[in-house]
């Protein structure tokens, strides 16, 4: 290692980056610069070997680009070859080789999680099922095939796994459709590289001398079927180096297993183990409470972090007397400080279990005029013009995409009703072919009406006319879409502009490409970091993250821990989640909660979170600061009662109501007074809805 390099590294981190092989596992505590060792590993190894030998894998895009770059400065040698990228990124690339020895194409299309509720509501509906339920259904999908269990196991052995017949069925023609329909969801395309694997030892073998060294990040974030993929990988070198830190574990909920990192030593008895201990990020106080927090877990890998930089001020707890009282201090305090020069806006965070906790916060800074974006919000690739654009491509790249063909045959309006699609799902199902071939069947056995056969027609010529443009440039293939279905002829100015920025960010690549990097991008991916706004996010979004001053709101029972939190195993966890947002603080701390807050369309009395117990009283200062409402809030509130008191709410909370186009609908909440009165209307054939009552043309029944 050179001399410039070593001087980056704390004794510690020196030894992780020059271990000389075998297995290892790199304990990394909060902030003690873990994205440096794994690059400075890299780096080590690539000095002996071609960077094409050494399999690096991590969770984010964020990540491993950043991750990438770091490695090009150290290395100086060109990466274009190499496996630097995340799991789900690395088993595509695999899978676009080798798929087609399990039976599918080579040009799948990768269903994301808007593609995947298209498709459950779909089957939810033809089997007669509550499309409601599709949310759930999608979570334990996702947590069996993070479990590696197939649909076949299921039904097998559904008993050791929560065996519900429904479930079962549901996933089932899941995923026999997502085979028709020549598609992987995110979880198939690592449990098929598994699968690939141990069917087909060849191609394993081919992959193990591919890959000398493997380096993954985030390790306590894997699940089963990931680290089954890195086993098989490692079986004959065992050359695995895995950074981790299991009081980091929060994404229980994905399928994430904590026991991978905390029993990686039983399945590697000979492994190395270094603990990065030593913190680049926050002040003493800081670390003091955080440790004193996540003692309180008794299964853990014990660690001590410490700082070589000062005490630090003490954390702040506030108690409020309702969560806008919260909300309207927090906006103060940014404020005060900003106006003091001491931070840039971009400085602060704000933190929160659940998202509704948001809005208050995001009611209180716009009253101040406080600039701020939400991390987790809509990405600008799921809005709807750009999903429609997305869903053209697809289709014309893979005809078998049944999701995207009925998401576009009629969008823009050509006049394809749903009794035409019913013709053609019919003949879909009784046929066992994509709606596609379907539609082309009717065309030319004129099983439909001639009007009807024009515009199937028109369809087949417009996904054909995209199909046939240059092929190995995206964005040609966009601009053919966009002029000849004529989607831009009503489309609202800021949804054209937004096309025409996506159709811009295709230019020059091919669409091969294109297509993998829209299937796998993430709701962070879009984020401006130079953007001077305060930063709203929930503590899961928070990882990986860092803010000079961070607030966390919320430290109430039922909230944090959240109250879904039941056993012991799953209060560990809420604990891991408030120990990292704990650990994004570089400065200052503040820990906030509120008497009352409303939550699920209802004001409650909150108390005290049980793990504001753990925090010493040395490093921390309570401020007691409830507000009495001024005389004149006072009456406000009292003439609001009486008022409400006096105009019955037409339509509470429970009552079946019907729409003229939805249908049947239930009211979830209802606010407002007089014409200003809305109400929140779940739809089960549409979704939910937020209504303006004066002008929803609304029928109780």
């Amino acid at each position: 290692m050179s001399k410039s390099m070593s001087d980056q590294l704390n004794p510690q981190q020196k030894e992780a980056v020059t271990h000389h092989g075998g297995p290892m596992l790199i304990l990394a505590g909060a902030g003690s610069g873990k994205t440096r060792v794994i690059t400075h590993r890299f780096a080590y190894l690539a000095k002996k070997s071609s960077p094409s030998k050494i399999l690096a894998v991590t969770f984010t895009n964020k990540a491993a680009s950043e991750m990438k770059e770091r490695i090009a400065t150290l290395t100086k040698k060109d990466l274009k070859n190499s496996w630097v990228g995340t799991f789900h990124s690395q088993c595509n690339r695999i899978l676009r080789k080798e798929i087609p020895a399990l039976g599918y194409e080579s040009n799948f299309t990768i269903f994301d999680m808007d593609d995947q509720a298209s498709l459950i509501r779909h089957i939810l509906k033809e089997f007669k099922l509550y499309e409601a339920l599709y949310k759930g259904i999608i979570s334990r999908i996702s947590s069996l095939k993070a479990d590696f269990i197939s649909p076949d196991e299921f039904l097998s052995n559904g008993e050791g796994y929560g065996f519900d017949e429904k479930l079962a069925r549901v996933y089932v023609r899941y995923q026999d459709e997502l085979k028709r329909c020549n598609a992987l969801d995110y979880d198939d395309l690592i449990m098929l590289t598994v699968k690939l694997f141990e069917e087909h030892p060849k191609v394993l073998k081919k992959y193990q001398s591919q890959f000398s060294h493997v380096l993954v990040d985030e390790f306590q974030d894997t699940n089963k079927a990931q680290y089954s993929l890195l086993k098989l990988i490692c079986k004959e070198h065992t050359n695995i180096c895995v950074v981790g830190d299991d009081d980091q574990s929060i994404y229980g909920f994905r399928g994430a297993n904590v026991e991978n990192i905390l029993s990686f030593e039983k399945d590697y008895p000979k492994a190395k183990v270094v603990k990065l201990e030593q913190n680049y990020r926050s002040t003493r106080n800081i670390l003091d409470v955080s440790d004193s927090l996540i003692k309180g877990n008794s299964r853990r890998r014990a660690k001590k972090l410490w700082s070589e930089r000062e005490v630090g001020e003490k954390i702040c707890h506030c108690w409020f007397a309702t969560e806008r009282e919260e909300a309207k201090y927090i906006s103060k305090q940014v404020r005060e400080f900003y106006l003091k020069g001491l931070y840039s806006f971009s400085d602060f965070a704000v933190l929160y279990r659940i998202n509704i906790q948001g809005k208050a916060i995001e009611d209180s800074l716009r009253h101040e005029n406080i600039p701020y974006r939400i991390i987790g919000g809509m990405s600008f690739y799921h809005r709807r013009e750009i999903k429609d654009m997305t869903a053209y491509l697809r289709l014309a790249v893979n005809r078998n995409d049944n999701v995207s063909l009925r998401r576009i045959i009629n969008v823009p309006a050509r006049g394809v009703g749903a009794s035409t699609l019913g013709k053609i799902e019919q003949q879909a199902k009784k046929n066992g072919e994509s709606l596609y071939n379907s539609i082309q069947d009717i065309i030319k056995n004129s099983s439909v009406t001639p009007s009807a056969k024009e515009k199937l027609q028109g369809f087949v010529r417009i996904i054909e006319d995209i199909a046939s443009t240059k092929n190995d440039d995206a964005a040609e293939m966009l601009r053919t879409m966009y002029t000849i279905t004529g989607y831009s002829e009503n489309l609202e100015e800021q949804r054209a502009e937004n096309v025409l920025e996506f159709i811009k960010g295709a230019e020059g690549r091919p669409v091969a490409e294109f297509m993998d990097s829209l299937s796998l991008v993430q709701s962070t991916d879009n984020t401006d970091d130079d953007e001077n706004v305060v930063t709203l996010l929930t503590l899961h979004s928070a990882k990986g993250l860092e803010f000079p001053v961070v607030f966390i709101s919320g430290m109430e029972e039922g909230v944090l821990p959240y109250f879904k939190a039941k056993t012991p195993h799953e209060v560990d966890e809420e604990r891991r989640l408030l120990y990292v947002g704990m650990t994004r603080a570089k400065d200052y701390l503040w820990l906030t909660g509120a008497n009352k807050r409303r939550m699920y369309a209802k004001t409650q009395e909150q108390d005290p979170s049980r793990f504001l117990k753990a925090i010493p009283a040395s490093c921390c200062k309570v401020l007691e600061v409830i507000s009495k409402p001024t005389a004149m809030e006072a009456a406000r509130e009292s003439a609001r009662r009486v008022k409400s008191m006096k105009t019955p709410i037409p339509y509470a909370i429970g009552t079946r109501v019907k729409h003229p186009k939805w249908g049947v609908g239930v009211v979830r909440d209802s606010d407002g007074q007089g014409d200003a009165q809305k109400i929140t209307v779940n739809f089960p054939n549409i979704g939910v809805k937020r209504l303006s009552l004066k002008f929803a043309n609304l029928e109780q029944i």
